[in-house]
């Protein structure tokens, strides 16, 4: 696969708690460059950099992050707050306590919210797969569909580990056809990526392969 057709389904991603503003605009340079989907960085920076790259990259952020047991209403806050700072897409985590107790109306109700609070921008929902047993992988795929949301992804990065090719052809088996996928977390190679999307994911998330493709060293996100 044409290298450029992986990096245009990258949100190239800079999470970590040190993350300053100049590393930011780093990943917005490098974005622009290599002509990735978005870049993906904290709400904190989402003003500034949607600032510094205008119309040449969307931006892309995250909601209840990384543990997603904010309630509701501050993840709606947090989704408004970020819109109108400018963000274009939305990556949100869900409740991971209500999957457990199968509240699952409740994670349903969250996440038709955030998506009014996104109208038409894009909102991406986070189940963090490595925490999940397959039952409950595919019933989320099942809410996520119900829920109009536009992407289910696999991970934040933050927790025990990211995605793997089983998760991304089992939610290419269960989700409904108008959802798409994101895979997040421990993407290494081009050769990875590439696997990603032959099995059904739409964008990446991931620092290393912009990292790579620049011959620097590929750790992190």
């Amino acid at each position: 696969m044409d290298k450029k057709l992986i990096f245009n389904k990258v949100d190239h991603t800079l999470l970590t708690q040190t993350a300053t503003w100049e590393e930011i605009k780093q990943i917005c340079d490098d974005a622009i460059t290599y002509k990735t989907a978005s870049v993906c960085i904290p709400p904190s920076y989402v003003k500034r950099a949607k600032e510094y790259v205008g119309d040449k990259m969307a931006v892309c952020t995250v909601i209840g992050f990384p543990n997603g047991y904010n309630t509701s209403s501050v993840k709606a806050f947090e989704t408004q707050n970020a819109l109108d700072n400018g963000a274009d897409e939305i990556d949100m985590v869900i409740n991971i306590g209500d999957l457990k107790d199968k509240n699952y109306e409740a994670i349903e109700s969250e996440i038709r919210e955030l998506k009014k609070v996104c109208q038409d921008k894009i909102l991406k929902v986070i189940i963090e797969t490595c925490l999940l047993t397959d039952d409950e992988k595919i019933k989320m795929c099942e809410i996520v569909t119900n829920a109009g949301a536009d992407f289910i992804k696999t991970s934040t990065g933050f927790s025990k580990a990211g995605a793997t090719f089983e998760d991304v052809a089992l939610f290419a088996k269960h989700v409904g056809k108008d959802v798409k996928i994101k895979a997040a977390g421990g993407i290494s190679s081009f050769e990875d990526a590439e696997k990603f999307i032959s099995l059904g994911a739409s964008r990446l998330g991931t620092s290393r392969i912009v990292k790579l493709a620049k011959n620097e060293q590929g750790s992190g996100y």
